[in-house]
């Protein structure tokens, strides 16, 4: 029997995650948004943004997939902030790829 062997690494597929991740300037914008403070809500962070309410939602959709912000609901409120676990994570694998 052949062993399958791993395609790619963790960290390969981590580092791809999160490139993915901040591959779009309104996701950039919205980290360098959220970085400045502890939290931001939704609402505020569409009037700060020149983009529509349903896509600012898809874009915190694909970084809170990528695991670098998260989201606290309180009806009728959603509340994001950047996951300093992962961001951390992320610069680290990120400044050492770039090595």
């Amino acid at each position: 029997m052949t062993q399958v062997k791993e395609k790619y690494t963790q960290q390969q597929e981590l580092i791809a995650k999160f490139s993915n991740a901040l591959g779009n300037p309104v996701r950039v914008s919205i980290l360098q948004l959220l970085s400045k403070q502890s939290c931001c809500y939704h609402g505020d962070m569409a009037d700060e943004l020149p983009i529509a309410n349903s896509t600012l939602s898809q874009h915190l959709k694909v970084l809170k997939e990528a695991g670098l912000i998260q989201g606290e609901i309180t009806p009728p409120k959603t509340k994001y902030c950047i996951n300093k676990e992962n961001w951390n994570l992320a610069k680290g694998l990120l400044m050492g790829f770039f090595d």
